[in-house]
């Protein structure tokens, strides 16, 4: 059974190793998944990833957001199949081959999640990159669409705001994960950041969300520990609210 621990994926964005194991010893018992993303990847290399299976039970997710022709991605997904990671993701871009050669590169080892719109994308970015006036009018739609194509190409999910978890669980079933980021807990809304679509975890539990990636709130905490368990506790309450 899924606890409310397991929704959270703790991001290592952290400059080093040394760093990352700080936080992976701080934390393994109390989230249920570490993301490793460019910065520390590039850094560390597959190592990071070791790190984390012999210091932890929690899944990993490295987030590289690939963007390339079709055969690198699939070459490069193999490559990543071959390290164990749980989650690995891909930009939603100009073509469902890309996307399909990531599928067919993992082989059925990694779960492959496109990335629809980044949640730090405001519409008036939509628009200033030149989209069409129905896509930055409403995100939802450019959001929905990219989804769209992760679903037709055969991916685990996508990454996407936990506003708009529910309009895709209803749109492709409830089978097809969503990965929010732009998560912030009830007792750190209060603090700015540079996320634009941002939701509670109860939000995003009641739209379905299945992973929440939660870090500055965590990480920048006094104590993360506590800020960990207060998490869990939030969305826990969320679950049991979603059951009765």
């Amino acid at each position: 059974m899924k606890r409310a621990k397991d929704y959270i994926i703790f991001p290592l964005d952290l400059p080093s190793a040394k760093e990352a194991k700080y936080y992976i010893g701080l934390l393994s018992e109390h989230v249920g998944m570490f993301k490793v993303g460019l910065e520390l990847f590039i850094r560390s290399g597959p190592q990071i990833v070791k790190m984390i299976r012999d210091m932890s039970e929690a899944g990993v997710f490295l987030d590289l957001k690939l963007h390339d022709i079709p055969a690198t991605v699939s070459r490069t997904m193999e490559s990543i199949a071959e390290l164990g990671v749980n989650f690995t993701t891909v930009h939603c871009g100009e073509t469902t081959e890309m996307l399909k050669a990531a599928v067919a590169g993992s082989a059925g080892k990694t779960g492959v999640l496109g990335v629809t719109v980044l949640t730090s994308v405001s519409a008036f970015d939509i628009k200033k990159a030149g989209f069409e006036n129905q896509y930055y009018s409403d995100i939802t739609k450019l959001v929905l669409k990219r989804a769209e194509t992760a679903k037709n190409a055969g991916c685990a999910g996508v990454v996407c705001s936990g506003l708009e978890a529910k309009m895709i669980k209803n749109a492709f079933g409830k089978e097809f994960l969503t990965v929010t980021p732009g998560i912030r807990p009830a007792w750190s809304m209060d603090k700015k950041d540079d996320q634009q679509r941002v939701t509670t975890p109860a939000d995003a539990i009641k739209n379905g969300s299945d992973y929440l990636v939660i870090g500055r709130p965590i990480r920048d905490a006094k104590n993360p520990v506590s800020a960990a368990v207060m998490t869990a506790e939030e969305i826990e309450a969320a679950l049991i609210n979603q059951v009765f």
